[in-house]
């Protein structure tokens, strides 16, 4: 099953592009690329549209509502914590495997 991956920034120009290649990069280090779809945009067109993705990686606020479903993307934007993130994503792109 491959997962729908949403990039959002507050412009869905800047800090999303960087974002979606070092995700790209790793994807394919990883061999996942072929498990994932990555899409790219801004919060604000997203908001009601949340739930059309299995994983959300966000370098900006988002609104409370949807909050707990968003990854905090700005990790990939410093390295700080990177490894976290990227541990996350992976667990949430292997969780729909195994149920295969």
């Amino acid at each position: 099953m491959t997962k729908k991956l949403l990039v959002i920034c507050g412009t869905g120009v800047a800090t999303s592009t960087v974002v979606m290649g070092k995700l790209k990069t790793w994807l394919d280090q990883q061999g996942l690329t072929q498990n994932v779809k990555l899409y790219q945009s801004k919060v604000a067109e997203e908001v009601n549209h949340i739930d059309d993705y299995d994983i959300v990686v966000s370098t900006t606020l988002v609104p409370g509502s949807i909050k707990e479903k968003v990854i905090d993307g700005v990790p990939l934007l410093t390295g700080i914590g990177a490894d976290k993130v990227y541990a996350e994503i992976k667990q949430d792109i292997e969780d729909g495997e195994a149920a295969k």
